[in-house]
């Protein structure tokens, strides 16, 4: 069932005319809709209008179950959908503004060996205003009367963003939009493990937001291996894509690099990697893999990552090691969900609970 978050403007004023209101009942609805209200929060809509709407939209996207807060003060929200699924976003703390990291589908089905939202499969697709729920719920408990709770959106949470396009996009252009929350997408990230077609589509979009492509490898062979993803689009087809996407947009693209031990965390994976970005218009973040039960991913030495560093920068590409948030409530996606799903985490109390 879609709610009012999946609605823009335009769709809104159709919508009540259609019902036979006055079209200035629009600008009510999506006013209760970007500030994130139930129906009964609101008393500016007439009862009539109400039912109306009510047997075809819901008010909200999600129900927010409750949440779990970091030494660091990044917090991962756990989220109810109508249909009684489960999901996950993290809220990260930063002075430059702070930012919302966001899932796209319920599960994923690109099986990459490193990652929690996938063990189980894609359950189905997020609505655009599903994800935009997320955004919306996050900043009404964070904002305050000087300024917006988010400043920054990046869609690296469960789920392949490229997957699920048609509502990726239609969430893109809501989240930013002048009529709503007015995101900039500039501000926007979207991460991908490299569907080069999809990548394509979003260039010719014009959205124009950044793009990040979890790499992870220099070898398609021993890319295979942790993303089965690479079967279909290879590294010269993602690499081809990404040149593509920065010279219709202008935007460098990042690569994720996962260092896995054992994998492609040795000196020859750090040359090779340097080597394949070299005269590229590239980013490389380098980021430690987060730990998930049962698999052998394990912890990887900060000398070993320096080293590593120092190796793919002598090749004239810029690398950085992004910085590990949430690391105590295990911030990566799906870990959150598989806890509570076997009773084994204590949801905090929303204050106040909506």
């Amino acid at each position: 069932m879609l709610s009012l978050q999946d609605l823009t403007y335009a769709e809104l004023q159709k919508e009540v005319t259609d019902r036979g209101f006055p079209i200035f009942r629009a600008k009510q609805l999506l006013e209760m809709s970007t500030q994130y209200k139930r129906w009964e929060e609101v008393s500016n809509l007439p009862s009539d209008l109400i039912e109306s709407f009510k047997k075809d939209y819901l008010d909200t996207s999600l129900t927010l179950l409750g949440f779990v807060t970091g030494q660091d003060k990044t917090k991962k929200y756990l989220f109810k959908t109508h249909d009684d699924h489960l999901i996950e976003s993290v809220y990260l703390v930063n002075s430059y503004g702070c930012t919302v990291c966001i899932s796209t589908q319920i599960g994923c089905r690109m099986g990459c060996s490193f990652c929690a939202s996938g063990k189980y499969g894609l359950e189905r697709n997020l609505t655009a205003g599903e994800m935009l729920s997320q955004v919306l719920s996050i900043n009404r408990l964070n904002k305050t009367k000087d300024r917006r709770g988010i400043a920054n959106i990046v869609l690296m949470g469960s789920g392949e963003p490229l997957d699920n396009y048609e509502n990726v996009e239609k969430f893109l252009k809501l989240v930013s939009s002048e009529d709503g929350i007015n995101i900039s997408r500039r501000n926007i990230t979207i991460s991908t493990c490299g569907l080069a077609d999809k990548i394509i589509m979003l260039a010719n979009s014009n959205l124009g937001i950044n793009l990040s492509i979890s790499l992870h490898s220099s070898s398609d062979d021993e890319r295979k291996k942790i993303m089965p993803v690479s079967k279909k689009f290879g590294i010269a087809d993602i690499l081809s894509a990404s040149e593509y996407y920065f010279d219709k947009t202008g935007r460098r693209v990042t690569y994720e690099y996962a260092l896995i031990p054992g994998k492609n965390s040795s000196e020859t994976d750090a040359h090779a990697l340097g080597s394949l970005l070299a005269e590229k218009s590239a980013h490389v973040n380098l980021i430690k893999a987060n730990p998930i039960d049962g698999n052998e991913h394990i912890h990887i030495e900060n000398k070993d990552i320096v080293k590593f560093m120092k190796i793919v920068s002598s090749y004239g590409v810029n690398i950085t090691l992004r910085k590990s948030l949430g690391e105590d409530i295990e911030g990566a996606c799906g870990q959150l969900k598989r806890k509570y799903l076997g009773d084994n985490v204590a949801l905090e109390q929303l204050k106040p609970c909506y």
